[in-house]
């Protein structure tokens, strides 16, 4: 009996131990070079408008930083393809509007305003292109993120 008990004690301290010692670390986010802090912690509003005539979209940010970041970070238009910025968007979108209807528990300083973007529309490489990477900026400025990858540029 007495033999099953420390077996059976040294069992659970092995399971705990491997239990314990087998959680992973979550990375560390992204690094952010001094370029990007500096454009992070511009006090001056940009302001943004994207727009396509065709389909009569509109989004206005009104971020500091991010018009400097778009210029001279974020990758340059056409590095990505169109599908791959509205699968994107799609995601990010849905994970933003989630957290505005969510107030509570997200911080409503952050998510203000729902975004209309519908699958099957298209809005453009433009709208598309700007979106994606103002989450990226979004992301990156305030450590969040909208999607299960990390945001990277």
């Amino acid at each position: 009996m007495k033999k099953s008990i420390i077996f059976y004690s040294l069992c659970v301290t092995i399971v705990f131990s491997i239990g314990c010692g087998s959680v992973k670390q979550q990375k560390d986010a992204p690094k952010i070079s001094s370029e990007e802090k500096e454009a992070f912690n511009q006090t001056e509003g940009d302001t943004i408008r994207i727009a396509s005539n065709k389909t009569e979209y509109e989004i206005i940010i009104i971020e500091p930083g991010f018009n400097v970041w778009l210029q001279s970070i974020a990758r340059p238009e056409g590095y990505y393809s169109q599908t791959f910025l509205e699968n994107r968007n799609l995601i990010m979108v849905n994970n933003w509007n989630q957290r505005v209807i969510q107030p509570l528990r997200h911080n409503p300083n952050l998510y203000e305003m729902q975004i209309d973007y519908r699958q099957g529309i298209d809005y453009g490489y433009e709208v598309n292109y700007k979106l994606y990477n103002y989450f990226i900026y979004f992301q990156r400025k305030y450590r969040q993120r909208l999607g299960p990858f990390m945001p990277r540029i």
